[in-house]
């Protein structure tokens, strides 16, 4: 009998056979599992448990030496690397594949990284894992590059090489223009590689020029939101037919904006939340879908980010719910980063009666950090001494002059 198929057996026999003394009485059933016609009797059976043992044994040290070496020297946890192991069984030949990846110029880190996500990575074979690495450095992505890329997304080397990476590679490549941009557009997000181009990515694509979407409006899609062009085209259709039904124009931003904001059943639940939101927070319909359409983001935001802002826009500031509702892009800005620091020195110097000129808050909140620093904070630093330190978080209220009387 081969000796593989025997082994096979050996471990059946475990299932019928609870411990030597009890494997007498099996004997049919064992019989069966073995294809034997006879045995001699009750030590036979005792040497086949004894196989099954030692074989399972062996097969238990190699899986706890192999974990503990991915606990050592990668500086993974114990269950991380054990999971690992255990997604993959004995597949492959793990300790090559990680020498490959180490002579490519992965990190410990970096590959204890990719082991965590896609652990079926160890099991690939080093002759259909290395020409995947290579492709990418043929393109010339850097190794530095490359590592950063696969580490985050290991899902790309589980694909084919000729059916999968090098189509995305070059559909991406025609979109794009040149390589440095594509390795730039990688950098960002690679997970665009684990879409099938024929049937999802270029359909989609298609979609959205037959609508005249600008080329540059496609490209952004593909590399800011690529979640948006990875649906199946029956619910990319959909989408599209949603977001039209809102007045999008195809030929502006918002369009695909609104695109990432209705795409998959995440951003529809939180659009879904956020409508809860803003109703509860005193908006009409119409102020909810005005609001959509100048800013589609709006409809993608936390609760607690929402209700932040517009605490402080409401009882801080003074402003009324449709006001904010006609500057939706109020809402995307950081409280603790733009809106307070700024809003603060502004209702400082209209206090004191420094700024007696007209302000736009849009714009106050809109422009750089450079060009706010310069207009209303070192413009009016000498009539109010300790202003960019206020501005900078660095001293409150008290670390100012008092109001002149």
């Amino acid at each position: 009998m081969h000796s593989a198929h025997l082994r096979n057996r050996q471990i059946s026999i475990c299932k019928v056979i609870a411990n030597p003394s009890s494997a007498f009485d099996s004997l049919p059933k064992i019989q069966l599992l073995f294809g034997i016609s006879s045995f001699n009797g009750k030590t036979q059976i005792e040497g086949f448990c004894n196989i099954v043992n030692v074989e399972e044994s062996k097969a238990e040290k190699e899986k706890s030496f192999n974990a503990s070496y991915l606990v050592h020297s990668y500086g993974m946890s114990p269950e991380h690397a054990a999971h690992a192991f255990q997604r993959i069984g004995f597949a492959g030949r793990p300790e090559s594949v990680l020498a490959l990846l180490e002579r490519q110029g992965f990190s410990k880190a970096q590959i204890a990284t990719l082991v965590r996500a896609k652990p079926e990575v160890l099991a690939l074979r080093e002759k259909t894992l290395a020409p995947k690495i290579e492709f990418l450095q043929s393109t010339g992505i850097s190794k530095a590059a490359i590592t950063m890329i696969v580490s985050k997304n290991p899902s790309m080397l589980c694909r084919s090489l000729k059916n999968g990476i090098i189509p995305n590679y070059f559909f991406f490549k025609s979109l794009l223009g040149t390589d440095e941009k594509v390795a730039s557009a990688m950098r960002r997000t690679s997970r665009i590689f684990n879409s099938n181009v024929d049937k999802i990515l270029a359909p989609n694509v298609e979609i959205l020029r037959d609508l005249n979407v600008p080329e540059a409006n496609v490209r952004y899609l593909l590399t800011q939101f690529p979640e948006t062009i990875m649906q199946t085209v029956s619910a990319f259709k959909k989408t599209v037919s949603k977001v039209l039904e809102f007045g999008f124009d195809p030929a502006k931003s918002t369009f695909g904006l609104a695109l990432h904001a209705f795409s998959g059943t995440s951003n529809q639940a939180t659009w879904e939340r956020c409508y809860e939101t803003y109703s509860n927070l005193g908006w009409s319909k119409d102020d909810i879908y005005m609001a959509f359409r100048k800013q589609p983001f709006c409809m993608i935001l936390s609760r607690k980010k929402i209700s932040g802002a517009m605490d402080f826009y409401l009882n801080t500031m003074g402003l009324t719910s449709r006001s904010i509702a006609s500057y939706p892009n109020f809402l995307l800005y950081s409280l603790e980063k733009r809106i307070i620091p700024r809003c603060s020195v502004i209702q400082q110097l209209l206090s004191r009666g420094i700024l007696r000129k007209k302000y736009s808050l849009a714009t106050v909140l809109q422009r750089s950090d450079k060009w706010f620093l310069e207009s209303y904070v070192l413009k009016y630093e000498k009539e109010l001494p300790g202003l960019q330190d206020f501005y900078l978080g660095k001293v409150g209220v008290d670390g100012l002059p008092p109001p002149k009387a």
